[in-house]
């Protein structure tokens, strides 16, 4: 074995491989997002998974073995969260006037995500623990995983279409508030908090601070309500089958 493949197997074999692979991707994907001028379809995350996934195939590593690196960063998503309170707390006056909306707005977004999910899939010829897996694709994944476990639906394909939801929601959300000619930061954020959750919350900061507060709310929310709310759709819909 030569001294640059012992480094490198070395190196992959080392817990910090997987945190130093995560930070680099991340960094070469918010250059190039800035290098596009901001375009969505650059979308940093969406890029970071992409480069990540390509290191893995390219040398043949397991998850297992990246992410005994990556659970360090994987550790922070909780503080990060929290933080989101910080945001919303300079949004507290606008929040007090429109909770009634904001409530009824969350409770019509999760059941028309469950309904268009399950409906739209099965239209297409969908197997039944795939339908049970879409219906919790816009909340956030470990919320969703369980919804999915209780169901019936498979965790790990949910946490395929979480992120593939989310990194959609990222990219085109902006967008289609454009097309829809939405101007108003707050009703932007609680679409994109309920449809995209963190990956959506994560691009309403880069567009707007309110934008990005409310997003955090709207997913934070959906994530509280979804468990109960999203059970009933689905009875709901296995009725009239």
């Amino acid at each position: 074995m030569t001294n640059d493949s012992a480094i490198w197997v070395y190196l992959s074999a080392s817990p910090l491989f997987g945190l130093t692979l995560t930070l680099v991707s991340y960094l070469l994907a918010v250059k190039l997002y800035q290098t596009g001028r901001g375009n969505p379809l650059l979308n940093p995350v969406a890029l970071s998974i992409l480069l990540i996934m390509g290191v893995l195939y390219a040398f043949n590593l397991t998850y297992e073995a990246y992410f005994s690196g990556a659970q360090f960063i994987h550790f922070l998503l909780g503080p990060a969260t929290v933080a989101l309170a910080i945001p919303l707390f300079d949004q507290f006056g606008k929040l007090k006037k429109v909770w009634l909306p904001l409530t009824a707005a969350l409770v019509l977004g999760i059941t028309v995500s469950g309904f268009s999910a399950y409906f739209i899939a099965l239209q297409l010829g969908a197997s039944e623990q795939t339908l049970l897996s879409l219906i919790p694709k816009s909340v956030t994944a470990p919320i969703a995983m369980g919804i999915s476990e209780k169901t019936g639906g498979l965790p790990t394909l949910t946490a395929v279409f979480v992120v593939i939801t989310g990194i959609l929601g990222a990219i085109l959300g902006s967008t289609l508030f454009k097309l829809l000619k939405i101007r108003d930061d707050s009703v932007k954020g609680v679409a994109m908090g309920v449809t995209a959750h963190g990956l959506g919350t994560a691009r309403s900061f880069q567009l707007s601070p309110e934008m990005g507060a409310f997003a955090g709310l709207a997913m934070a929310l959906s994530a509280s309500i979804s468990p109960f709310l999203l059970p009933l759709v689905l009875s709901f819909v296995q009725r009239f089958q």
